[in-house]
């Protein structure tokens, strides 16, 4: 089960998540700073880095939307999870950033900087997954556990590979 949608052999959305990603997390940083005190002008720039991490969010979405349309069997299900977390995790952070247009500072409180943690540990989620999707020998694709299907070490290539292909 890969990401259909790949550049030189690459799934494209856990590539193009991990741009969001970061810009959200350097968010929280910057959030968290003007918190303990540094100048306002650092929750500004925390509030055009949610902007462009929205921009970059809605291509990675984009390209886990083609994926769950593209997929077919029980990997459908998989991509739609997918999906889903990331367009979760992007309304999150829209309704963050919706609450700090009406401030001039573009500032943040603490109870906002709680919901921006629990976004950024959803989006951390959605990305692990999604990084567990784009490599063909990842067990998601196989639910069993590697002793229960008899497979031993080798569980981990049971999805594509026989166990004599890997020491």
């Amino acid at each position: 089960m890969q990401s259909r949608l790949r550049i030189a052999g690459h799934g494209v959305q856990p590539l193009l998540l991990m741009f969001p990603l970061g810009l959200f997390w350097t968010a929280f940083v910057f959030d968290l700073a003007t918190l303990l005190g540094a100048p306002a002008m650092i929750g500004t720039v925390a509030f055009w880095n949610l902007v462009a991490g929205l921009g970059g969010g809605l291509l990675a979405t984009l390209t886990a939307g083609f994926d769950a349309t593209t997929a077919i069997g029980p990997a459908a299900r998989i991509f739609v999870l997918a999906l889903l977390l990331d367009a979760g995790v992007l309304i999150t952070f829209a309704v963050l950033t919706l609450m700090r247009v009406r401030d001039p500072d573009r500032a943040v409180n603490a109870s906002l900087l709680l919901v921006e943690l629990a976004g950024l540990a959803a989006a951390g989620f959605g990305a692990w997954f999604g990084g567990r999707l784009a490599d063909p020998r990842a067990p998601v694709a196989d639910p069993r556990p590697a002793r229960a299907a008899g497979l031993g070490a080798a569980g981990l290539w049971a999805n594509d590979h026989s166990a004599a292909d890997h020491p």
